[in-house]
């Protein structure tokens, strides 16, 4: 029994999510870049991608993080690392939800932060703003 549940589990951490900009498999990536190099090793996201989540002003999902004045750097840092993350991980499958969107199949959803990436993620951003409720829907 040890062996499926160990099977099953490791079925969940090497897959790539049904949506936009995700490769089928994970696989080598030996050019990502930036901060999405963590990942060059086996790869949900292209080259092409990782170089994406990095532009203030990216076609992965029409948005500017300076959409409401220029976001600090310290704090963009962050968003960039959870683009990375959601492009680029093949181990997000026990978070991977149904989503019902034109753009996408599935979503991640509650995945866990490590306490101190969460406080760190606050005191960089604190003094950021945004113009938005919503970042997913509402834009035109």
């Amino acid at each position: 029994l040890a062996t499926v549940t160990g099977a099953a589990r490791d079925s969940l951490l090497n897959i790539c999510m049904d949506a936009k900009h995700h490769k089928k498999q994970p696989g080598p990536e030996g050019k990502l870049y930036g901060q999405c190099v963590l990942w060059k090793d086996n790869a949900c996201c292209t080259a092409n991608t990782s170089m994406e989540a990095h532009q203030d002003q990216s076609y992965l999902y029409n948005f500017n993080w300076d959409h409401c004045g220029a976001m600090p750097e310290k704090c963009k840092r962050h968003f960039i690392q959870d683009t990375c993350l959601y492009e680029c991980s093949p181990n997000l499958g026990p978070w991977i939800d149904q989503a019902d969107n034109s753009w996408r199949k599935e979503r991640i959803l509650h995945v866990p932060l490590c306490r101190e990436d969460c406080e760190q993620w606050w005191e960089d951003c604190q003094d950021a703003v945004t113009c938005k409720v919503n970042w997913h829907k509402g834009w035109n």
